[in-house]
């Protein structure tokens, strides 16, 4: 494990400081949020607890408060297993998801990775959504219990993703999978995991993806741009929270330049890619760094699809009822199904 150190840790707390009196609290109630997310708001937290390792075992501890446990469908068969890690990295753990009843045909597949900052989260989160994707596209989903931050910064989570990924193309017939329809899915942190993984297998000629889901991804270490600058008080994500995500993932040992496996947004090619869907949500800190991303993507020669959600905020799809939550789900669906040939 990687200690944050007296003087790193001193350093990141003056910086939070000078975030949270240069801004912090304003604007809140004064943004146009949309009126079914109104009456969960007050109840939501904006500044999370992440500057030290007590506050953030703390905070994975009542991931549980958002995100309840779900019972496996009963047309749907889950596995878990441990993985070989890439270059002799520890083994990484999966959960598989498969349709009980298998088609004649193989199955598309997608590769799912959790959201959480780099530093909380765990495939118990995504297991309703794996469910359905099993059940209903169907697919075969494999979702990565990556290694977190800040005991194991960059490169331990993407070179778990990518382990993965050389996992599922090798067990393709094992899985029933058509190693051709391989997509990769994640939200947030998990996008830019996602979009760092596509960049790894297309700079390595690893297996080939014939789609990206990158839904509210975090891709830009350096914090520049004008979502993230203005939203430093938005609930569940904010500029606070994204400076001690981005400092726990990289590590307080990182010097020099940040990897663009890291940081995806810093890539300077971005052609060869997979065909992408990219998401973001308006009172969100990441919402210019995903549509400065996939208006690079168009420029390199990626077919992407982009949406941006008017009134909502950072996961605010966690509000499932709300038809804004439907309208995004229905269009991540459709484009991940169309992806697949689902």
């Amino acid at each position: 494990m990687r200690s944050l150190g007296r003087e790193a840790t001193a350093e990141w707390n003056q910086d939070f400081h000078s975030l949270k009196t240069n801004g912090y609290g304003r604007g809140m109630t004064e943004r146009s949020y949309d009126p079914e997310f109104l009456e969960i708001l007050p109840l939501l937290p904006t500044l999370s607890g992440f500057s030290d390792l007590e506050e953030i075992h703390a905070m994975r501890d009542s991931m549980g408060l958002f995100f309840t446990e779900v019972e496996p469908r009963d047309d749907v068969i889950r596995e878990d297993r441990a993985v070989p890690g890439l270059d002799g990295d520890p083994d990484v753990p999966v959960r598989i998801y498969r349709p009980e009843v298998a088609p004649a045909d193989l199955l598309p597949a997608v590769l799912e990775i959790h959201s959480g900052g780099f530093m909380v989260g765990s495939i118990e989160m995504m297991d309703f959504w794996c469910d359905r994707v099993a059940a209903e596209f169907p697919a075969a989903v494999v979702s990565v219990e990556y290694r977190l931050a800040p005991e194991d910064p960059f490169p331990a989570a993407i070179h778990d993703c990518y382990a993965a990924l050389l996992w599922l193309a090798d067990n393709a017939a094992e899985l029933g999978v058509d190693p051709e329809r391989v997509a990769i899915a994640g939200q947030s942190a998990g996008g830019g995991l996602a979009a760092g993984t596509a960049l790894m297998a297309r700079d390595r000629g690893g297996p080939p993806l014939c789609f990206q889901l990158l839904e509210i991804p975090e891709l830009d270490h350096r914090l520049e741009t004008p979502s993230m600058k203005e939203f430093t008080d938005t609930p569940l994500w904010n500029r606070p929270n994204a400076v001690w995500s981005w400092k726990h993932y990289l590590g307080p040992d990182h010097e020099g330049p940040v990897s663009p496996y890291a940081s995806p947004s810093v890539a300077e090619d971005l052609s060869g890619l997979p065909p992408a869907f990219v998401s973001v949500m308006e009172f969100d800190p990441l919402r210019d760094e995903g549509l400065t991303y996939a208006m690079r993507l168009l420029e390199a020669g990626v077919s992407t699809e982009i949406h941006a959600y008017p009134g909502t905020f950072h996961a605010s799809s966690m509000v499932a009822a709300a038809q804004v939550s439907l309208n995004s789900a229905r269009d991540a669906s459709a484009a991940l199904r169309k992806a697949l040939g689902a």
